[in-house]
């Protein structure tokens, strides 16, 4: 295991919360929207279930970005889905120092991220689309490959 020099988290970053009530809109459009939130340089996409005014099931929108990107955001969101308005407000987020390895596993290497705080590591995650790929090059269950590589961590 490698050892990290304490105290080196990562500073906090600005960044904007925007969010979409969303009543009336196909599911099918959702996906699409999400990528292109993200191809558009979203930091972060997700939904919620929610009801709405008049007891009307509807989906609550919500993205992650820099300030540099909310007009961008907005665009998007106005073009693409069905909404009126976008609500947006700043917010930090602090992120922990990441550091990423090699780890190998009998069907290739996979890319595993470290969250650092305090020179520990206390967060680990596998790189999914890496593990992806050996499960399907190889015909194996995706987690077949998770269980080696959290091995090979331990």
């Amino acid at each position: 295991m490698n050892s990290h020099p304490p105290n080196h988290e990562h500073i906090d970053d600005q960044m904007m919360k925007m969010e979409v009530n969303l009543d009336n809109i196909p599911g099918e459009w959702l996906g699409y929207v999400m990528d292109l939130l993200f191809d558009a340089g979203a930091n972060d996409v997700f939904y919620t279930p929610i009801y709405m005014k008049k007891n009307r099931p509807g989906i609550l929108l919500q993205l992650l970005c820099s300030l540099e990107n909310v007009a961008k955001m907005k665009e998007i969101l106005f073009r693409e889905t069905t909404t009126l308005g976008v609500r947006y407000y700043p917010l930090t987020v602090h992120r922990l120092e990441r550091v990423y390895k090699k780890t190998d596993t009998e069907w290739g290497p996979v890319t595993v991220k470290e969250g650092i705080l305090n020179g520990q590591v206390v967060q680990r995650a596998p790189e999914y689309e890496e593990c992806k790929s050996l499960a399907q090059l190889h015909d194996i269950p995706l987690k077949k490959v998770y269980e080696q590589v959290w091995k090979a961590l331990d």
